[in-house]
């Protein structure tokens, strides 16, 4: 692969990882929103812990992934995007997959877009650089890193806070 289809290859894996970002952060929106809306029993479906646990879990998602694919565009580094890429494919199904739960059976109606954010979702996925592949590459990069510590050498120099090592 030459080095300008390399750099392609690269942004195009960002720009995917980005829309999935965009894909779990819409979702977590659509989540909560439908929550505070639909009342089941008497009260908010927001109000069952359950819910209130699956809107926690997409929001930390969602921000683990915007935290990762901004810190890929800013460095470019190859092991940063295919990690990048990882997190945000795995933030924006399961998002969707939660945003689902939420909604209940009116998710996979067309009233409602949710049903395509999983579809889509899956579909980018395999774009760029499969699961596989990032798992491999991200592998390889640790392996060939050339780490000057080992693990155990990290470890000791304690955990006073400020010599942690990791």
């Amino acid at each position: 692969m030459t080095a300008d289809a390399a750099r392609l290859h690269r942004e195009a894996t960002l720009l995917t990882a980005a829309q999935q970002l965009g894909s779990a952060r819409r979702t977590v929106e659509s989540a909560v929103a439908h929550a505070r809306h639909r009342f089941q029993f008497g009260r908010p479906v927001g109000a069952f812990q359950a819910v209130q646990h699956l809107c926690a879990d997409m929001h930390v998602r969602a921000e683990l992934a915007r935290v990762s694919v901004y810190a890929a565009s800013l460095t470019a580094d190859p092991a940063e995007i295919a990690g990048a890429k990882l997190l945000a494919d795995s933030a924006a199904i399961r998002n969707a997959r939660d945003c689902l739960q939420v909604y209940g059976g009116l998710g996979f109606t067309w009233e409602v877009d949710v049903h395509l954010h999983l579809k889509r979702a899956w579909i980018h996925a395999g774009q760029w650089k499969s699961v596989a592949e990032g798992e491999e590459f991200l592998a390889n990069s640790l392996l060939m890193s050339g780490l000057s510590e080992t693990p155990s050498d990290v470890l000791a120099g304690g955990l006073d806070g400020d010599n942690v090592g990791l």
